[in-house]
């Protein structure tokens, strides 16, 4: 593996063992456990964010990521009328006390708490296999674009917004993730349409990576944070699976297949 191009490989895929054994475990939990991790995780992106866009905030940056994991972690137990309330707090609060890039911060901020408490919704309602299949979609779409990408390299799919994706890789993504959706759908007795789904996960999840790549790039910084070698940040890794969680929510009112 000395190829430059894989130089980062090992510490990829060692940290992604230890992310997936313990995703794993909490996911298989649920309840408590679960919600508890998602909002840890959401505290954490929240942390990183505010230190990218305004770095010199750091005791901030701090009080946001508390305020966030405290949020996503109520907001699923609170009745309907004062979820949205509460999901604004970090990016209302963040807003008045960072000093820059406001608006950005804000509409970050909505949509990481809105994520976690998407994810906890997903494994709390909809059910274990749901969220199997949604963590399933997300990690190969990775791992097909990562593989393919720099097996077959090729033009890049936005090179001003993400220079090393390339279109190789994003169809890459695609294909792996249209094959977990016929795994999955001739498991729980889906039609065609399933397989649909799974690929506009995928691409979902595709648009979260971008999404963040694009603040980072406008700021100036290669990965939220240093907390995960090999992948960054919380913000790096999970960007993806936001995408994919919002848009599972979405679908979930016009396409419901079933229980899993």
């Amino acid at each position: 593996m000395s190829d430059g191009r894989w130089s980062d490989l090992t510490a990829r895929v060692l940290s992604a063992g230890v992310l997936v054994l313990i995703g794993s475990v909490e996911v298989w939990l649920g309840g408590l456990w679960f919600e508890s991790f998602i909002a840890i995780a959401c505290g954490l992106m929240t942390w990183e964010l505010v230190r990218m866009i305004d770095p010199d905030r750091s005791g901030v940056a701090i009080q946001l990521g508390i305020l966030t994991a405290v949020v996503v972690l109520t907001s699923y137990h609170l009745p309907p009328l004062f979820k949205l309330p509460i999901l604004l707090a970090p990016a209302l609060v963040g807003a008045g006390q960072i000093g820059r890039s406001k608006t950005i911060y804000a509409l970050f901020a909505i949509w990481i708490a809105a994520s976690g408490l998407g994810f906890i919704s997903i494994r709390e309602n909809m059910g274990f296999g749901w969220m199997v299949w949604l963590i399933s979609v997300v990690v190969v779409t990775d791992v097909a674009g990562y593989f393919v990408g720099k097996t077959f390299g090729g033009p890049k799919f936005w090179p001003k917004v993400s220079p090393k994706k390339t279109w190789s890789g994003t169809a890459g993504g695609w294909v792996a993730a249209g094959i977990v959706g016929i795994i999955f759908a001739v498991y729980a007795g889906f039609g065609v349409m399933f397989v649909l789904i799974s690929v506009l996960a995928s691409m979902a999840s595709q648009a979260g990576d971008i999404l963040e790549s694009a603040v980072k790039r406008k700021f100036g910084v290669k990965d939220s944070s240093n907390l995960i070698p090999g992948h960054g940040g919380f913000l790096d890794r999970f960007d993806g699976m936001m995408g994919a969680a919002l848009f599972v929510l979405i679908a979930g009112l016009i396409y419901t297949p079933g229980g899993m």
